[in-house]
Formats: C-alpha cells, sequence, structure tokens
C-alpha cells in the first residue's frame, strides 16, 4: 500500500521560488524532493514523473475489488452491448460513461480517494480536486493525444489524470498507450499552429491538426510507444501533456473496465486551450465542479477570483450553442450524458464541442 510519510509537504525545508509550476516538473526538483523530505515510495513516484510523464502505482483502497465489481455490476446496464459486439468495435467505437461519480457512490469513492488527493498536493504542491470521472468497460481506442488541449490552467501544467484497472488489460482488451518523456514538449496551442479558433465557425474543427502534429512529434522526437499491461486494481498517473491513447479492442468478447478521474488544482484558471485565443482576447474559461463538495471552484489568477464579467466578456463565440442544437437529440447521441443526468446545453458547451460529440 502507498506510504505516505508525516504532514508536511516537501517545500516545507524549501523555499520555492516558483510556485506556479508543479513540483515533479520544477527545476528544483531535486531540492524540492529528497529522502528527507518524503518517503521512498512518493520519491519514486516523483522522479517517474519527472523522468517519464506517468508513475504506476497499487490503488490505496483496501476494498478496492469489491468496490470495482460494484461499478461493473451497476454501470453494465447503461451499454448497448449487443450493437457494440456486432459492430461498434469494430469500427474502433468506445463506450464510457462521464460523471457517474453524480449517481454511484463507488465511482466517487475512487475520485475521493485520501491517499490519491494528499499524494497529489506532495507531487504538485497545490491542493487538488477531482472534476471529471469516465467509466470505460472496453478499451477506448482513442487516437494519441495530450489532455492539456482540452484541460489546461494557469498557470499551466495543474492538471492530472488517473487511470485505474478495474480488471487484468492486456492487447487483446485495449491496453493503454503512452509515450515517454513526451510531457517534456513545451506546451502548444493555436498559436503555435496557425489557427485562430475566433474566426473559425466551428471553433473546435482544428482540433485534427493536433492529431497530425502530435504524430509528426513522435516520429520527430523518436519517442518509443509504451503499452500499460495493467493487473486489476493497479493505477497509472499521468501529466497533463503526456502524450497517450488507447490501443485497439480486439477481442469483442471481452470487457476493459477502467475509470479516469481528472483532477485540476486550487488556486488557477481553468481553461480550454482549443477555444482561446489570448491576444484576441479571448478566452475559454471553464466551468469546473469539485466533486468532493460537488459546487463549482472559482478560477483565480494569482491571489484574486477572475469576476463573471471578465469570464462573461472573454467567453469566445463557442459558448453560444449551434442553431440547430436539439437537447433530446444530443442526449440520444451520446447516451453516456444521458446515463449522467446532466443538462445537455451545459454538457455540449463545457465538454462535448471540444470531444468532437455528435449533435444527433
Amino acid at each position: 500500500m502507498l506510504e505516505l510519510q508525516g504532514n508536511d509537504l516537501p517545500t516545507a525545508a524549501f523555499a520555492n521560488p516558483l510556485s506556479g509550476v508543479p513540483n515533479v516538473e520544477s527545476p528544483f526538483f531535486d531540492q524540492i524532493f529528497t529522502t528527507d523530505s518524503v518517503s521512498a515510495d512518493v520519491l519514486r513516484i516523483a522522479r517517474d514523473l519527472n523522468r517519464n510523464g506517468f508513475a504506476v502505482i497499487d490503488f490505496p483502497d483496501p476494498d478496492f475489488d469489491s468496490v470495482a465489481e460494484r461499478i461493473k455490476l451497476s454501470l453494465s446496464p447503461q451499454f448497448d452491448w449487443e450493437q457494440w459486439r456486432a459492430s461498434g468495435w469494430a469500427s474502433n467505437r468506445g463506450l464510457r460513461v462521464q460523471d457517474a461519480w453524480t449517481s454511484n457512490p463507488d465511482v466517487r469513492r475512487i475520485a475521493a480517494n485520501q491517499q490519491i488527493l494528499k499524494l497529489l498536493e506532495i507531487l504538485f504542491g497545490k491542493k487538488p480536486f477531482p472534476f471529471q470521472s469516465l467509466n470505460f468497460p472496453v478499451g477506448t481506442q482513442q487516437e494519441t493525444h495530450n489532455d492539456a488541449v482540452h484541460f489546461h490552467s494557469a498557470p499551466e501544467r495543474f492538471m492530472c489524470g488517473v487511470w485505474v484497472a478495474l480488471e487484468d488489460t492486456d492487447e487483446k482488451n485495449g491496453s493503454l498507450e503512452y509515450y515517454p518523456r513526451s510531457h517534456k514538449l513545451p506546451f502548444f496551442g493555436n498559436e503555435h499552429i496557425g489557427k485562430c479558433s475566433a474566426e473559425q465557425e466551428q471553433p473546435f474543427a482544428h482540433y485534427g491538426q493536433y492529431l497530425d502534429l502530435w504524430r509528426r512529434l513522435i516520429e520527430a522526437q523518436g519517442y518509443k510507444r509504451t503499452i500499460f499491461r495493467a493487473k486489476k486494481g493497479q493505477a497509472l498517473i499521468w501529466l497533463a501533456t503526456l502524450l497517450h491513447g488507447g490501443s485497439r479492442h480486439r477481442d469483442p468478447g471481452r470487457t476493459r473496465w477502467s475509470q479516469v478521474t481528472h483532477y485540476f488544482f486550487e488556486g488557477c484558471s481553468y481553461l480550454t486551450p482549443l477555444g482561446s485565443d489570448a491576444v484576441y482576447g479571448q478566452i475559454d474559461y471553464r466551468r469546473v465542479q469539485n466533486i468532493l463538495t460537488g459546487e463549482d471552484v472559482p478560477n483565480c489568477y494569482g491571489h484574486y477570483h477572475v469576476s463573471q464579467e471578465v469570464m462573461a466578456r472573454k467567453a469566445p463565440k463557442s459558448q453560444r450553442l449551434p442553431a440547430n442544437f436539439d437537447p433530446k437529440a444530443y442526449l440520444a447521441a451520446n447516451p453516456d450524458v444521458a446515463a449522467a443526468k446532466v443538462d445537455a446545453a451545459h454538457h455540449y458547451l463545457t465538454y462535448g464541442q471540444n470531444e468532437g460529440r455528435p449533435l444527433a
């Protein structure tokens, strides 16, 4: 089981001049993380994240097996298994339920695990909070990407994901894949690929250009793909800019249950770079809900809250719904959203358009 040491964060013995950089990515890493400041477990995890952009741990819940089985039993009826096994898997489609934490206490239990929260606070130097859960019964089959173009922060890189295997995974049921050290690349936004979301009729139409960029960066930098053959109960922590994806699900007779929780950190602004053009004065602020409290988290800059007036003035055109938006059609086309019982319009503006969700 994960061992944490004492109650002090590692910065207590070191005056960190860069509090706006996550501890694990700081140029002062070796001063922050020492054998005197953290346990051997935490030091190993911190070094793995610093070096490779990810770290593997055993999920710290003594009743994990029971929790995992209850999640599978509860969520399984929400999926059209017959259709997926007939054609969905072959057409590279995944299945998922978003934000099941709102109705499933076991999903919330994993997302709100106190040992994980304490660990992330040590690793990043700010207090974390979970803001989104995703539950997958099969392989995601996602193209290689990084999360930062969807979930970003100011200061940057204060976002991470924790993926937990609810059963064993391998190449036949859609294992995870990732590219070690790719997190060390600079963050590339719209200005770096010559796009301006504000001037586009469809503000996220250029997402395919990012997918092409990431493929070319992998080739140019010589990054080698790594497969995570997780055992049930293992978890993968990854940094926001790590390039990762999901392998093909090759055996439709098998499942591959897992849960992803995304975490932000307090004292930041929460942004969607795909819809942000800073020079145009357009910032796509996110409305972020803390799973621990159920309350919205304020966007901050330094020690100041960003006012609703500022956010409204900076909001992109994409905050307006398409003229042909039909809430019922959107929920029918996205059954995981319907199952989460969230407002269709809010979901589309906050998540769906960024993720390329179908309108009908």
